[in-house]
């Protein structure tokens, strides 16, 4: 693989342009913010802003152009017209000088410099910042969206409700400094599943009559307690045993002391870099430009587009090798009991007995609400999923924070995968379907086959939900093929075809399922 010396690299995806060189460590950093008069940011403004000041903001960068081996982008995602003056800018740099081009994804650059500056190694990462509120992980060759929202950025929502009470932008670090003085009062909580939403948070908090401090306390708590949450959920799922944080919402100390919070209890690390990479900066671009160029990943002038919707996921990762099994991957050796991200499992006296553990990182009146709200919930979705057909275990006994259920005598689908056992999965999740109900957590160590008749008995409806849309549907198919696919990839189409063969037999709406699970699979978004 080639060396490179110096990367220049320009950020300017929304408010902030900034440049930085950068060659075994950062050489330079300068930013020049675009700050609106009053409200939010102006695309077009913001982009006039930046075309206004680029000549001076690279001269105060680079010292000597002829040590500039490369220049990198921020190609996306991000307001168009600021996106077209960095590369525009860009491109012109790199004809000038005769070097190669980069064009980065700033999601995925905030990613890396965040590594770099922390020396972790293998993170899930809360990437909190205006627009964008995901949790990634790296998965064969490429960066995975695990969660994120499906509305506003989280920097967004505070800056919402920070304009609705005439604070200037960006909002975040004044609602920081009024929830000091605050107390909890009851919010709207939106996760559903891997994903969260703060719109019906932010309105509820704008209409608060309650006292300014107050709502600007329980506006953060909640939402970071969403961010958290699905954080967690990530890490467990995927076997990791470090998270990241960063953007720039994750300068706010609250939102760090409950990701670590959050850490301590599952023992795993948590790592967040210097204030510097932790809002957009022309480091984190060069420092992911190098990484691309030096990989063999570069563009021509004449294909650097812009990608306003430059998703994480559409980027081959050609600069990372995979990782080496976490050692959070192996199962506790007692078999008397499980821990998940939610909850703990005992087995005794032929029962199963899933208790919700409180979440010290939440408010206990928030924590205790949801524990019962999510208890009630599940059982009757199972209730529910019962008199649709799907075989699930009888439950004996419910109270604030437990189910307990009969013990399922039998094999998970894990240990005995054939072709007939994913037939009678396909019947089964048909049904569950055709009730309204998605599961959630479709793998096939949520499926039993049971003992005395082989029909398969669904388990876990921790992350279950009542939802008719058919890209919910396809979500829940498509965990359970990557299972398919990641347990038994020698037989996995045999599998697949197996399932939806079972499937469209018990469900009506089946092939427009089948049809978005494909374009699912394209996007390469869910684990």
């Amino acid at each position: 693989m080639p060396v490179f010396g110096q990367i220049l690299g320009i950020e300017g995806t929304a408010w902030n342009l900034s440049a930085a060189l950068f060659n075994r460590d950062l050489i330079s950093l300068v930013s020049r913010p675009y700050r609106p008069a009053q409200g939010g940011i102006h695309p077009r403004e913001a982009a006039q802003h930046h075309a206004s000041v680029m000549r001076d903001l690279i001269s105060r960068v680079v010292q000597d152009p002829g040590e500039i081996t490369g220049i990198a982008f921020s190609q996306g995602p991000g307001l168009g017209p600021c996106l077209r003056t960095v590369a525009t800018a860009a491109r012109s740099l790199a004809l000038a000088l005769d070097v190669p081009l980069a064009g980065v994804n700033h999601c995925i650059a905030h990613v890396e410099i965040g590594c770099f500056a922390t020396g972790c190694r293998d993170p899930v990462v809360l990437y909190a910042s205006g627009a964008n509120t995901q949790v990634i992980g790296y998965l064969n060759g490429r960066y995975r969206i695990f969660g994120e929202t499906l509305d506003i950025g989280i920097g967004n929502a505070l800056d919402k409700f920070a304009r609705s009470k005439n604070f200037p932008h960006p909002g975040g670090p004044i609602i920081e400094t009024q929830a000091k003085h605050g107390k909890y009062i009851e919010l709207p909580y939106t996760v559903k599943g891997m994903d969260l939403a703060f719109s019906g948070l932010v309105s509820a908090a704008k209409a608060s009559t309650e006292p300014l401090p107050d709502v600007c306390f329980s506006l953060q708590e909640t939402a970071f307690a969403m961010c958290v949450e699905v954080t967690e959920r990530a890490l467990s799922l995927a076997g990791k045993d470090e998270v990241l944080l960063v953007g720039g919402v994750g300068a706010n100390l609250r939102l760090q002391e409950m990701l670590r919070t959050m850490c301590e209890a599952r023992g795993a690390k948590f790592y967040v870099p210097e204030q510097k990479y932790l809002g957009d900066n022309g480091a984190m671009i060069a420092y992911t430009g190098k990484l691309m160029l030096e990989s063999g990943s570069s563009v021509p002038v004449e294909d650097s587009q812009i990608k306003p919707s430059f998703r994480v996921d559409e980027v081959e990762v050609t600069w990372k090798q995979e990782p080496a099994p976490s050692e959070c991957r192996i199962l506790p050796g007692d078999p008397s009991w499980k821990k998940g991200a939610e909850a703990v499992v005992f087995f005794h006296d032929g029962c199963v007995e899933k208790y919700r553990t409180p979440k010290v990182y939440r408010m206990p009146a928030l924590d205790e609400r949801l524990i019962a709200e999510r208890t009630r919930a599940e059982a009757r979705l199972i209730a529910a999923a019962r008199k649709g057909g799907v075989l699930t275990p009888i439950m004996m006994d419910i109270t604030s924070d437990t189910i307990v259920m009969e013990k399922i005598q039998g094999k998970l689908m894990t240990e005995d995968l054939n072709t007939e056992a994913s037939y009678r999965a396909g019947q089964t999740i048909g049904r569950l379907h055709a009730a309204g109900i998605i599961h959630g957590d479709l793998t096939t160590s949520n499926i039993i086959l049971r003992e005395n008749d082989s029909m398969c008995v669904l388990i876990d409806f921790g992350l279950a939900q009542v939802s008719s849309e058919i890209e919910q549907r396809g979500v829940d198919i498509h965990v359970l093929f990557q299972t398919l696919e990641s347990t038994a990839p020698e037989r996995a189409d045999l599998l697949k075809e197996a399932f939806t063969a079972g499937y469209r037999e018990t469900f009506p709406e089946a092939e427009k399922v089948i049809e978005r699970e494909h374009e699912i699979e394209q996007r390469g978004r869910y684990l």
